[in-house]
């Protein structure tokens, strides 16, 4: 309904702008400068129309916050660990990602809080490296957080990363090019559709999100045919 409004009032403003402007020519200086303003103010309206009221869809439907898994709009949290930040590899990694022809739709450098980090790591609570974990994620380097999309995004990152292990990394991996402790293995991806889920949702608010966009690349590198 809301919808329709505002079209019905951009359509009247729009009828209204071309008025204005056939009798630009015959109207004093100020009057001309109002019609202009009023053809500029449709036409601004009706490009953030079209922006707000058509965004990245799946079926009709609005693509959910943790992503729509088996999809093209499928997401998964990748975080790029306080090592990775520290020897500056936060380009690289990046760079692979995007090279795959995944989308990025969330990005942000956070100092983590031992809540949150505890909340992260929560299956991993009753090892005995947990408490080490906690604090090497905490002490002050920020990691990078991320959300990518794309066709089998979550599968195939973690194909991209590497054995938890780097020593048992296959050559070509991050893991397996830039690692060699699995204390300090870098980076962080989710194993499933659920953790990718639970996971955006504790790093990311949904306005943090920005799906509403489409490389130039996309229908190039997601198409079946």
């Amino acid at each position: 309904m809301f919808a329709n409004s505002v079209r019905v009032g951009l359509r009247a403003a729009s009828r209204s702008s071309v008025r204005a402007l056939s009798t630009q020519a015959r109207a004093s200086p100020a009057a001309r400068y109002s019609a202009g303003a009023l053809a500029a103010g449709a036409v601004t309206g009706f490009m953030l129309y079209n922006m707000a009221g058509n965004p990245l869809r799946l079926d009709g439907k609005a693509v959910p916050h943790g992503g729509a898994p088996g999809t093209e709009n499928e997401r998964s949290f990748i975080m790029i660990k306080p090592d990775g930040v520290s020897r500056q590899l936060v380009g690289q990694i990046i760079a692979r990602f995007e090279a795959r022809g995944y989308k990025l739709v969330g990005l942000k450098l956070v100092t983590p809080s031992k809540e949150l980090a505890e909340k992260h790591y929560a299956d991993l609570s009753s090892r005995p490296f947990f408490p080490g974990l906690v604090k090497y994620i905490t002490e002050g380097t920020p990691v990078v957080a991320m959300v990518w999309e794309g066709k089998d995004v979550i599968k195939q990152g973690r194909a991209m990363l590497g054995a938890t292990n780097p020593q048992q990394s296959a050559p070509g991996t991050i893991r397996g090019a830039h690692f060699v402790s699995v204390g300090r293995n870098g980076i962080h991806g989710s194993d499933g559709p659920e953790s990718a889920a639970n996971e955006i949702a504790l790093w990311f608010k949904p306005e943090e999100i920005s799906g509403n966009w489409k490389p130039a690349n996309w229908d190039w590198v997601m198409a079946d045919n």
